[in-house]
């Protein structure tokens, strides 16, 4: 398998050209990677795929770049659109919107099977939905239905013999089953200004890590739900195919904003296991006020907003809503803003950098996912 690294703005991009992939495939990988990088901005991405071509020779005479946008138009990848403006363009898909989405997956969590049903387990045995293998001797009060007549009928003709065959309630097992417990997540991304600040791209690492995890949950644990806010000023809630697209904003960091409108998500939720996931690289710089203005302070930590954030945590702590924060910065103040936030939810932090963000979040969710739900 051949590598190579493509380098582009701050941009590292490295495409596996395997033995039996097509011009297509190969350009396409390269495509899904660019256009998540310029935010769903097909022009842009076909002029960085043009760039790249001509330093790195991505295409020959019999398969050319104008070959391979022809190509995406055919398959469903891109469609011609009319701007507001009056003029013509090109957008991507849904088609794309999915396929970028499982590459993410691909690229981070590894390429996982789909699954037909959820698969979320508890780790006690009992009444359930899920078949586990195991059987136990039948106990007044279980279920009929839960009876496994193959194994009953074996243990009949063991106990009895087959010429004098008998059923009794001591030849009955039952099958034991498994609880599919279900996990509400709110992931929250911060889009603040300093998301691309210091020549570093953090918000499309961040973009990855939600498409793949929104990929993971919908093919393979479909009982579970995911919401995803984005926070700066304020926070609102994006869908899943708006990721692509997302762009840091002239923004400060509105935490308690965001983690309101997170609390606020779960509360309609019925599920049991809940929690919040929230991506950020700053410290808590904005609060909204009851007469609708702004309170902004981006010199060091401010006494007033920190003090919301930890209420904040706290009021989550007793929804028992845990927090688990991924602290891409390392400034130690910040650090220790963390900490303390942390402290007051009783919840996780991991502080880290854009490095292996993505794995670590699917750890932690599956993790918390086999927490046995209640009731």
């Amino acid at each position: 398998m051949k590598k190579n690294n493509i380098k582009r703005k701050g941009f590292v991009f490295k495409t596996f050209e395997a033995e039996n992939q097509s011009p297509f495939d190969k350009l396409f990988e390269i495509f899904k990677e660019l256009i998540t990088h310029t935010s769903g901005d097909f022009e842009e991405a076909i002029d960085w795929l043009r760039s790249l071509d001509t330093e790195y020779k991505l295409t020959d005479e019999n398969y050319t770049i104008d070959d391979f946008v022809e190509d995406l138009k055919k398959k469903g990848y891109i469609k011609e659109e009319i701007k507001a403006d009056g003029t013509g363009g090109t957008k991507i898909t849904p088609k794309t919107e999915r396929a970028i989405r499982q590459q993410a997956l691909n690229h981070i969590f590894g390429k996982i099977k789909r699954s037909g049903s959820g698969n979320h387990k508890s780790k006690s045995p009992g009444l359930g939905d899920e078949h586990t293998g195991d059987f136990r001797n039948y106990q007044f009060g279980d279920a009929l239905d839960k009876v496994s007549m193959t194994e009953s009928l074996k243990n009949a003709q063991i106990n009895n013999g087959i010429e004098d065959f008998s059923l009794t309630e001591d030849d009955l097992v039952v099958e034991e089953t498994m609880h599919k417990s279900q996990m509400s997540t709110v992931l929250m991304i911060d889009i603040s200004h300093s998301m691309i600040l210091y020549g570093e791209d953090r918000i499309t690492p961040a973009k990855k890590v939600a498409m793949a995890l929104a990929e993971l949950i919908t093919t393979r644990y479909p009982k579970d739900t995911l919401d995803i806010i984005v926070f700066g000023n304020d926070s609102w809630v994006i869908k899943i195919k708006d990721l692509p697209y997302l762009q840091v904003g002239p923004y400060h960091t509105n935490t308690v904003a965001g983690l309101q409108l997170a609390m606020d998500l779960l509360r309609r939720k019925r599920n049991t296991n809940k929690q919040i996931f929230m991506i950020t690289d700053g410290k808590p710089s904005c609060l909204r006020l009851p007469d609708g203005q702004y309170y902004k302070n981006s010199n060091g930590l401010d006494k007033y907003i920190v003090n919301k954030c930890y209420a904040m945590a706290q009021q989550a702590r007793k929804l028992h809503i845990p927090i688990t924060t991924f602290m891409i910065a390392q400034d130690p103040y910040l650090m220790q803003f963390v900490r303390a936030f942390t402290q007051a939810n009783q919840g996780k932090a991991f502080y880290t950098g854009l490095k292996g963000l993505g794995e670590m979040i699917f750890e932690d969710y599956e993790t918390n996912r086999k927490k046995r739900i209640k009731g």
